[in-house]
Parts: structure tokens; sequence; C-alpha cells
């Protein structure tokens, strides 16, 4: 039990520096680095959507409190949004505008999950879901596997099922994916399916790259009815709409778990900001043609980048995970081919921030900087790589 100066067990290991020290010794270099390690955009968002747009002029109360569960104006876009979607009704009580998919993923574990529990962690992933977990006091249990989502030999299945213990309480699912771009096929979430049913778990269903899919948006997952009655879904206005600054996005799914998600919610962080929140309904009622252009844009530039780096275009999301190893140095690890990168005026994401097994690759971010710009990043890159 901690006592002053002591802290918490489940905090220690959380620190704001997720990409390691890398960004720092940017800083300390000097000189101009194309930052590529964080998920971002480039592109401004939709102008109607724009903080500058909301104005208490037309919008009066703007800088008040909003509701807890979200402004009835964003409330009614989510509302259309999933039902283009996925041609489902979600009645309005089981959605709850959340401040950003990372807060909302937050709010969720802490509403189903008690500490103790451990939750399957299919790797390689986003790098703050296990620090979420963690903080719970939650055990994350780490299942290599999208890696090799495309190989046919691949037991999904039973790789799952040999994670499960007494102590499992969920499956975290993303697909479309971070950081592999990998999107799950029909028999793949069946699989998810037919473990969280046998045992009796939540699916924690992180659906921020939904949209970003090049050959097209795949058929949403929380929507499947194998998984609809268990699966808690968590959308981002960040990616799609690029909004990364606005801090909103929403959560949905059963009333059993959507009244504990906005009890805890309310002790969180209470409420999204009401004027981003009128900016993200307008995003989502009027951001098609913007997603459009945006899209066709991140295709692009995921093969410029796959190209230069001789990888396979992904089939979704805004990011590169590439297997270093062939190109590092004798004697070196990722770390030396990293600040090599570094030294060539580039910052990238160390792999082992996206699982214990993959030391030895690192994440490119495709989107976050103009094409000029990453075009230059991939020239510098190009030597490193073999290319």
């Amino acid at each position: 039990m901690p006592r002053f100066p002591r802290i918490a067990r489940s905090a220690e290991h959380l620190s704001d520096r997720v990409f390691s020290r890398l960004a720092a010794l940017a800083k300390e270099r000097g000189g101009a680095v194309h930052p590529l390690h964080v998920g971002d955009t480039y592109l401004e968002p939709l102008p109607a959507a724009m903080a500058e747009a909301q104005r208490t002029a037309e919008q009066p109360r703007l800088h008040t409190y909003a509701p807890v569960q979200g402004e009835p104006i964003l409330l009614d876009a989510i509302e259309r949004h999933l039902l283009r979607r996925a041609g489902v009704v979600v009645p309005r009580e089981q959605i709850q505008v959340v401040s950003g998919a990372t807060a909302g993923l937050s709010v969720v574990v802490e509403a189903l999950l008690d500490p103790g529990d451990e939750v399957i962690l299919p790797s390689p992933y986003w790098p703050l879901i296990r620090g979420i977990i963690d903080k719970r006091g939650c055990t994350p249990v780490e299942v290599p596997l999208f890696h090799r989502a495309a190989d046919p030999a691949l037991e999904l299945e039973a790789l799952l099922e040999a994670a499960v213990t007494p102590r499992t309480a969920a499956i975290y699912l993303n697909s479309p994916h971070n950081p592999t771009g990998a999107v799950l096929s029909e028999a793949q979430l069946s699989a998810f399916a037919r473990v969280a049913a046998r045992h009796d778990l939540w699916v924690l269903s992180d659906e921020v790259y939904e949209l970003l899919a090049f050959d097209g948006p795949p058929p949403p997952t929380w929507a499947r009815p194998d998984l609809r009655g268990r699966a808690v879904a968590v959308h981002s206005l960040s990616k799609a709409f690029g909004l990364a600054g606005a801090r909103v996005g929403f959560a949905h799914g059963p009333p059993e778990a959507m009244g504990a998600v906005r009890g805890v919610q309310t002790y969180a962080t209470y409420c999204a900001p009401r004027p981003m929140q009128r900016g993200a309904a307008r995003a989502l009622d009027e951001g098609d043609a913007w997603l459009a252009g945006a899209l066709a844009a991140y295709e692009d530039a995921a093969r410029r980048a796959a190209d230069a780096l001789g990888v396979p275009r992904p089939a979704a999301g805004t990011f590169l995970h590439v297997d270093v190893r062939p190109h590092r140095r004798a004697g070196e690890d990722t770390m030396g081919f990293l600040l090599r990168c570094l030294d060539a005026g580039v910052l990238l994401t160390p792999g082992a921030s996206t699982g214990k097994d993959f030391e030895g690759f690192v994440r490119l971010c495709f989107t976050c900087v103009p094409p000029s710009q990453l075009d230059d990043a991939l020239a510098r890159l190009r030597p490193l790589f073999g290319r």
C-alpha cells in the first residue's frame, strides 16, 4: 500500500514519454526533423468543424458545461452516422460522447473491469492501450498476431484461446489496425467472437480507423450479430476528420455497459468540450467530401512510403510497421537504428512501444506532414533501409 512519498504501483510504469527519449533528442539535435512518430494529419479540418467556426453569437452558452452524455446536436449526428455506417439504429441512451478515444477507452476499461482482471491484447498494438489497461490495475496479456494476420496458416482462434485464463475479462479488438493497417477478415472476426462468447468476455472494439480503409470501409466490427451484445465500441473524430486537437469521440454498447460508462465519465472528464462537440457534429454530417479527399491523399502517401521502404502498402490507417532487423548494423539494436534515422532528420516510433515482441520494428506515420516533407523524409530514410 503506497504512503507518502511513494506512488501507486499502477502508475509506476506510466509516463508522458510514450515514444521514448527520441523526441527529446530531436529537440536537442536542432535543425530540421520530420516528425513521423505520432499519428496525426497535416490537413486542416472541414471549415465548418474548425474551432474558429464555433461562435457565441450563433451558439449561446458555448463555453458552459455540456451535458454529460453529450451535446444533443452531436448525439443526433452520431445516431445518423451509425445508421449510415451499419444500417443499425443505436438507441440514444446507449451512446456516450467522450473526450477523444484515449479518454473513452480509459473510461470503458474503468467501467467494465476490476483491478486484477486480464485483457487479451493482440500485438503489435496502439502504444497507449497497454498503459490504459495497466493504470486500471489490470494485466494486459499480449498475443502476437497482427504482423501475420494475412498468413493462411495462422490458427487465430487457438492463439486467442491459449491466452485465456480464469482472470480474463475482455479482449481488445482493433480493426482496421494501428499500427499495421491490417483489416481482419470475416473468419478472423468470427474467431474473436467465438472465444469471447465461450468465456463470457467483453470486447473492447477500437473503431478509430474505421473510415480509413483504402479499399472501402469494411463492415463495422461492433455491428456483427455475434459481437454486438458484448462489444463496447469507441470511435474518434481525430483521424478520419482531422480533429485530433478537438478531443471528441464517442462510445456505444449494450445498455448494461453504457450506464456504467456514463457514470464513470461523470467522474473522469465530466463532458467533452462543448464548442468542439458542435464542430464534430458538423464533421459527421457534412464531412463526406472532405473525408474522400483526405482518404485519397492518405492512400497516395501510403503507397509512396511503402514503395520507399520496400514493404507492402497497408490496407488501412496512417502507419507503416516495419521490421528493421535486416537493416541494423552488426551489433546494433533498434535504438541505434532509430538514432541513425534521427541523424538523417527523421523521427520514428520504436517498435517496442507496440509490444514486447516487436523491439526489432519501427512505426512510421505517413499522414502527419505534407507530401513534399514526406518525400524529403523518405529520401533521407531510403539509404538506411537499403533502397
